[in-house]
């Protein structure tokens, strides 16, 4: 179910990004947001509930409700909810919807701070907000009422990126073990890459760690074995497909022999009778 969007620009919400990103930043009044968010933390924690008590599948359901309460350009509330839904997934084994719920966290959560590797390919503009918060912030001593209120401000921000850092981790711990147990070279690869993610994260607890290391030891051979898997697979059905075009013929791909040649990595072919 879709998250909660102020009613009067429902009408002028279009397709392409431009009208997505009104949409998105489209506000409800201040203290119908508070109301809205307020409920969404109540079904949030009926939802907590249930997945504490291994109701996974109405765990599920409840979250989604919560996303329905909570307005849609609140990102990290969004991203909160898409991860526990994540982790509600991944219990019951359904790994693609893992991997779905986890990447629309990450998603969000990149709207409220790029991650590193993304900010620095990001539009100047945008960059500018990012850091923005980040400004350093001189002492004079002349207002110390302004000044304390500047001070609150910069330590709710730390506190944002801690929160976003902690979540970011979570999300992608929860979509790289998803990918793994999807397997198949383009999920593994995935897999390899959020855990590299991971691994230059330095806010992981102890066990979180270790699992990173151990996948990243292990993934590279799986990788290995369903490239080639799938490399064979693909060249088996050419080889069929090949098969029932030469047939007609009297011919078969056994006719034709492929030669690398060493020093530059193309092929030549022979036909033999």
């Amino acid at each position: 179910m879709a998250s909660n969007t102020p009613k009067e620009h429902a009408d002028n919400a279009g397709s392409d990004s431009e009208d997505e990103d009104v949409f998105h930043d489209a506000r409800f009044p201040a203290e119908e947001e508070a109301q809205l968010l307020e409920e969404s933390h109540s079904i949030k924690a009926e939802a907590n509930k249930l997945f504490t008590a291994a109701c996974y599948d109405q765990a599920i359901s409840c979250y989604d409700r919560a996303l329905a309460s909570c307005p849609n350009y609140l990102d990290y509330e969004v991203a909160v909810l898409r991860s526990n839904m994540a982790a509600c997934y991944l219990k019951l084994e359904d790994w693609k919807a893992s991997v779905d719920s986890a990447t629309a966290c990450l998603d969000c959560l990149e709207k409220v701070i790029p991650s590193a590797t993304e900010n620095s390919d990001a539009p100047q503009e945008k960059q500018h907000e990012s850091v923005s918060t980040d400004s350093v912030v001189e002492i004079t001593g002349d207002d110390e009422e302004a000044e304390q209120e500047e001070l609150k401000r910069l330590q709710k921000v730390d506190e944002r990126k801690n929160d976003v850092m902690r979540i970011r981790a979570k999300a992608l711990m929860r979509r790289a073990r998803a990918k793994s147990q999807l397997n198949g070279w383009g999920n593994l690869q995935g897999a390899e890459e959020d855990y590299k993610l991971l691994a230059s994260m330095d806010n992981l607890p102890p066990d979180d760690r270790r699992i990173v290391q151990k996948a990243l030891r292990e993934l590279p051979d799986k990788i290995a074995k369903a490239r080639e898997k799938e490399m064979a697979e693909m060249m088996g059905k050419l080889k069929d497909l090949g098969n029932g075009i030469l047939k007609p013929f009297g011919l078969s791909t056994d006719n034709f022999k492929f030669t690398q040649d060493p020093n530059t990595g193309g092929y030549s072919m022979n036909f033999q009778s």
